[in-house]
C-alpha cells in the first residue's frame, strides 16, 4: 500500500517514514499545491497526508483508491470532509498534539504585548531607554482576558491566563451564556465577551460561520486600548480591520501568529506597528509537539488502511459502514 504526502514544509519526514515503514507501507513525498498537481502526483495512492494542498471532490474522484486522508494539525479547512465522507474516505487530524504549545504561544504573545516588550526592546537597542513609548502598561490582575472558543487550546489558554492573574471569561457556541465553566469562569455571549475583554485571545476553527468573525464591526465593540491575540486561523480575523484599528488607536496592540495570506508580506501594514507582535505560524511548534504531530498524522492513516480505528477521525461513520 502507498501513502502520498501531498505537501509539507518540514525539514525532514523521518518521523513519518518510521511510522510507515513499521507498518510495511510505502511513503512518497511530493510538493503538490494545486488540485491538478495532487491528482498528477498521487496516482495510485491508498491514502493522502496533507498540509496545505486542497483535497476536493474533484481530487477524490480522480484518486478512487484513496481510503484515508490525514491532515497535519487540528484544522481541516483544506479538506472537503463532506465529499470525503460521501465517498467513504476517512478524514483524520491530530486535534490535541499542540494544545500546550499553542496555548503557551498565545499567552506569550498576550504578555509581551501587554507589557510592551517589543517596544521596550527596540528602544533600548536604539539607545533610548525610555518607558514612555510602551505606556500604558497595565497589571495583569486588572485586565479581563477573553477566550473566544473553549476547545482544548482555549481551555489551556484560559487556565494559564487565570494562573498568571487575569480575570478570565469565555464565549463558545457550545456553551450557554450566563452559565459558568467547570473552573468557575463566566460564559458570555460573543457580544458580551467583546465588550468586556481587555485582551481577546482567539481559539475558534475557521469555517463559513467564523470567517471574519472579528471584522471591523466586532473590533469596534472591544474596549478602547484592547489587545487581540490570534493563534487559531488567519481567516477568523479580518487582517485589514486589525490594521485599521491599530492605526486609529482603538487597539493598543495585537499578537498575531496566523494570517489570511501566509507568509505575511513584508510590506503589509501590520509590520509598521510597534505594538504588534508577528510570528510566522509558529505557535504549534515545540520539539516534542512537532515530532508527535508528524508521527500521529501518518499513524492515523496507517490504522485506517490496516482496518483498525485511528486515534483521531472526523467521520467515524465511514469506518462503521465499511465493516458492515
Amino acid at each position: 500500500m502507498k501513502i502520498v504526502i501531498t505537501d509539507c514544509d518540514h525539514a525532514d519526514i523521518d518521523a513519518e517514514q518510521k511510522a510507515a515503514t513499521g507498518a510495511g507501507v510505502e511513503l512518497v513525498l511530493t510538493q503538490s499545491r494545486t488540485e491538478e498537481e495532487v491528482i498528477a502526483h498521487a496516482s495510485g495512492a491508498d491514502a493522502l497526508v496533507v498540509q496545505y494542498a486542497p483535497i476536493t471532490a474533484a481530487v477524490l474522484d480522480a484518486l478512487p483508491k484513496v481510503r484515508a486522508i490525514g491532515r497535519y494539525g487540528v484544522g481541516v479547512d483544506t479538506v472537503d470532509v463532506q465529499a470525503a465522507t460521501e465517498r467513504g474516505v476517512a478524514v483524520c487530524n491530530v486535534p490535541d498534539y499542540g494544545t500546550e504549545a499553542v496555548s503557551d504561544h498565545a499567552i506569550t504573545l498576550a504578555l509581551a504585548t501587554v507589557r510592551g516588550l517589543r517596544v521596550l526592546d527596540r528602544g533600548l537597542r536604539a539607545g533610548q531607554p525610555d518607558l514612555t513609548p510602551a505606556t500604558p502598561i497595565r497589571q495583569f490582575s486588572t485586565l479581563r482576558f477573553g477566550v473566544l472558543g473553549f476547545g482544548r487550546i482555549g481551555q489551556a489558554t484560559a487556565r494559564k491566563a487565570a494562573g498568571i492573574g487575569f480575570d478570565v471569561a469565555t464565549s463558545d457556541i457550545r456553551l450557554e451564556p450566563g452559565t459558568a465553566t467547570d473552573e468557575g469562569w463566566p460564559v458570555l455571549s460573543f457580544t458580551e465577551l467583546l465588550a468586556r475583554s481587555d485582551v481577546l485571545s482567539v481559539h475558534t476553527p475557521l469555517d463559513p460561520d467564523t470567517h471574519h468573525l472579528l471584522d471591523a464591526r466586532a473590533l469596534a465593540q472591544l474596549p478602547a486600548g484592547a489587545i487581540v491575540v490570534n493563534t487559531a486561523r488567519g481567516g477568523v480575523v479580518d487582517t485589514d480591520a486589525i490594521a485599521d484599528a491599530l492605526a486609529s488607536g482603538h487597539l493598543q496592540g495585537a499578537g498575531l501568529d496566523v494570517f489570511e495570506n501566509e507568509p505575511l508580506p513584508v510590506d503589509h501594514p501590520l509590520t509598521s506597528f510597534e505594538r504588534c507582535i508577528l510570528t510566522p505560524h509558529a505557535a504549534f511548534y515545540t520539539e516534542q509537539s512537532y515530532t508527535e504531530l508528524k508521527r500521529r498524522t501518518v499513524q492515523n492513516v496507517v490504522d485506517v488502511l490496516a482496518g483498525t480505528t485511528p486515534q483521531n477521525i472526523l467521520n467515524p461513520e465511514v469506518l462503521a459502514a465499511g465493516r458492515r
